[in-house]
């Protein structure tokens, strides 16, 4: 089966991706879920208001990461088309971001750090636009404020976009990216005692190994199926001739 195969088992795997990474997000969204919450005026902070926002803020997000799938994959069809062997270049790519984004969730490695100060630049555009938004009272706002959230630099998001790009397929890409961002929303939605538990589940030392090598086997096995194919192509290549 080809790994870019946007079929149930690697829709799976972006969404299984999205809960594991969730010790990135409760660093990082989790926070700013907090701030978004405790800016709402309190005459609003009714449970039910809140969960609207709360949801319109996730599907913003969400969103953008599809849109950002879509643009990516859209940029590796061009690409496929106007370069020969380039595909295996991009599948190769998405395969080590993955091992990368491995590595960072287990923190055996940081390095992926560094590939997130490339979207500070994008990011410090965007930024202010969303803090116009602010205060959020009404759900379309929190979706378009969720829609620039989306945009924020993470590691993680760009090794799931280097697989996007590797797909090179704006549909599938979109629908995997959703799946991602699916996979995040429990640890970012979760608060209170729930955001306790989820948060010592996911930032376990046993639970992020295990997210790490179920990751890094992944892209192990993309690898494989890659040298493999690239060996019958030579193969039949030089039957050919």
């Amino acid at each position: 089966m080809d790994p870019t195969d946007l079929s149930l088992p690697p829709l799976a795997a972006a969404f299984v991706f999205g809960l594991l990474g969730g010790a990135h997000c409760i660093g990082m969204c989790g926070g700013i879920m907090s701030a978004l919450t405790f800016a709402v005026p309190p005459s609003m902070r009714q449970p039910g208001r809140l969960a609207g926002l709360l949801l319109g803020y996730n599907f913003g997000r969400i969103s953008s990461y599809m849109i950002a799938g879509a643009l990516v994959a859209l940029l590796g069809s061009v690409l496929n088309h106007a370069l020969d062997g380039i595909a295996l270049v991009l599948r190769s790519l998405a395969a080590v971001m993955l091992i990368l984004m491995a590595l960072y969730i287990a923190n055996w490695w940081k390095g992926l750090l560094r590939v997130e100060a490339l979207g500070r630049i994008l990011w410090r555009r965007v930024e202010p636009v969303g803090r116009r938004l602010m205060p959020v009272v009404k759900i379309p706002q929190a979706i378009a404020l969720g829609s620039i959230w989306g945009w924020m630099p993470c590691g993680l998001i760009y090794s799931m976009l280097a697989w996007s790009l590797a797909v090179a397929e704006p549909m599938r890409a979109a629908a995997m990216m959703g799946a991602f961002g699916l996979g995040t929303l429990p640890v970012v939605m979760a608060t209170g005692v729930a955001a306790r538990r989820v948060s010592q589940w996911i930032r376990h030392p046993a639970t992020r190994t295990i997210a790490a090598l179920l990751i890094v086997g992944f892209a192990v096995w993309q690898l494989w199926h890659l040298q493999v194919m690239s060996g019958t192509d030579g193969g039949m290549t030089s039957s050919h001739h």
